[in-house]
């Protein structure tokens, strides 16, 4: 029987590149073999399409030195038509090569560029089955301020907020200000569209807003000021169903922060002694329910289909949502995958389920 052929996409032009980078290392140590064949392109800082190495360990997350996309002079060619699924490459002299029928992409990008909809619209534009959330969900879970307001028309509670531009913020800074005061301290400050919690900040002093704001200006064109919510940091894994079937929901983990702040970039991927990640976590089983259903209300309220990350902060009372990731982090050890292993179903399983899921999606 011939082997599946799957184009693993990762790397991408967004601060999250070698995240991305760490996940491809992930897939491509556990996918299953016998059923796959893997054409991994890599996607470089500078956004060129790439050949890369078959080779888990070039990718592996290395806080010292971390993965990147090498540019290594091979560009991969997505098909010219609906008619056919073949990928060709020309390699460093600039003799060009087929690299057969893909079946299904695989596009573990992180950030803008990849996760935020442009991607998934192009793999649609040539025809081309992939793994994921589509082009709205990709887009609406990519931007802060539209995730919220889809939440919030849903009716699932997400933390009070403002969105600020620069231009509003050089031109209305004393009326902005006193909105951001209106939301309470501490609060929180980040880009609308970027994950890892790349240029978020806290703020405990209306003082230190514009610092903040400046700080998530650079990652994008508006950025969101919240209030803190007090609560335990939950999140929980959600599949689509199979076959019409509901959408599913892993038990739910738990960060518990050790002298950090907040959940910050370094504690995710730099300090390994800055966090802890417990899987499942303590809740009562009517709280995990409730939790549970939330999640799969938030991933239908934005059209979700394949995979995605419900992070929530628990107050004791309520649960209210933080973020929703339609590409979650998924190396072995990510929150991701960890909670659908404590729900019974091991990485390389979760990853087959992702490509089948993907390679049965009706856009």
């Amino acid at each position: 029987m011939s082997r599946t052929r799957v184009a693993l996409l990762f790397g991408g032009r967004s601060s999250e590149h070698e995240i991305s980078c760490s996940t491809a290392s992930g897939v491509l140590s556990a996918i299953d073999r016998d059923k796959y064949e893997v054409v991994p392109v890599g996607i470089t800082k500078a956004g060129a399409y790439t050949l890369q190495p078959d080779d888990a360990a070039v990718f592996a997350m290395n806080p010292e030195a971390m993965p990147t996309v090498v540019d290594n002079g091979t560009r991969v060619f997505w098909p010219e038509s609906t008619a056919t699924r073949e990928l060709t490459y020309t390699d460093a002299s600039g003799q060009r090569h087929s690299l057969g029928d893909i079946d299904v992409v695989f596009p573990i990008l992180h950030g803008p560029w990849g996760e935020d909809g442009t991607v998934q619209g192009m793999l649609e534009l040539v025809g081309l089955p992939y793994v994921g959330n589509g082009v709205l969900a990709s887009s609406l879970g990519m931007d802060k301020h539209f995730t919220k307001t889809a939440l919030e028309g849903a009716g699932v509670s997400v933390a009070p907020w403002i969105t600020v531009t620069p231009r509003g913020w050089d031109q209305e800074r004393d009326r902005w200000t006193d909105r951001a005061k209106g939301l309470g301290l501490p609060l929180f400050v980040k880009p609308a569209r970027a994950g890892s919690s790349v240029g978020v900040t806290k703020v405990d002093s209306l003082e230190d807003l514009d610092a903040a704001l400046q700080v998530a200006f650079a990652e994008d064109s508006r950025a969101l000021v919240e209030s803190a919510v007090v609560g335990r940091e939950v999140e929980c894994g959600v599949l689509s169903g199979r076959d019409g079937s509901p959408t599913r929901v892993s038990v739910a983990g738990e960060i518990i922060m050790h002298g950090r702040e907040f959940y910050d970039f370094e504690a995710k991927y730099i300090d390994p002694d800055a966090a802890e990640l417990v899987c499942p976590a303590s809740l009562a089983p009517g709280e995990l329910a409730e939790m549970q259903r939330i999640a799969a209300r938030a991933f239908e309220a934005i059209g979700g289909s394949g995979l995605a990350r419900v992070d929530f902060f628990f107050t004791g009372t309520e649960f209210i949502v933080n973020e929703l990731n339609t590409m979650p982090g998924f190396t072995p050890i990510s929150m991701y995958p960890k909670c659908w292993q404590a729900t019974g179903m091991s990485y390389p399983e979760l990853i087959d389920e992702l490509i089948q899921l993907g390679l049965e999606a009706v856009r």
